[in-house]
């Protein structure tokens, strides 16, 4: 199981386990993607992430208009089937996203990062969509 690591606006990191599946296509891209910060860098600059902008011009060419699919849909997407079908609990799901976790006691930002369970559900992800 291989990890990315990023860091917030706020400079905090952010550990991002993925799946081995996941990794095998990321090395069989680097060749056409080089050895690069991003895997999708920006039209404009290397040094930046492809805008969610790009992500969304690509979605339109190929059909899909804003009712239908956005770039950040697939974290929706991602979201509802991680819960939905593979029954994944929900604080899992939010620190994957990267998102603010309440506690128990309701204070936000949770710092504990249950690695083991997300590398485990990261592994479960590419599962649904060999069924």
């Amino acid at each position: 199981m291989r990890m990315a690591v990023h860091r917030h606006q706020d400079k905090t990191l952010h550990i991002v386990p993925i799946a081995s599946q996941v990794a095998a296509i990321l090395r069989e891209l680097q060749p056409l993607t080089g050895r690069g910060k991003f895997v999708f860098p920006g039209i404009r600059s290397q040094r930046r992430p492809m805008s969610e902008n790009t992500i969304t011009a690509a979605l339109r060419a190929l059909g899909y208009n804003g009712d239908s699919m956005t770039g950040h849909g697939f974290r929706a997407m991602a979201h509802t089937i991680l819960d939905e079908v593979l029954h994944i609990r929900p604080d899992y799901i939010e620190h994957q996203l990267a998102h603010a976790v309440r506690d128990p006691n309701g204070r936000a930002y949770n710092r504990t990062a249950h690695l083991p369970e997300r590398r485990a559900m990261m592994q479960q992800w590419p599962t649904i969509w060999i069924r």
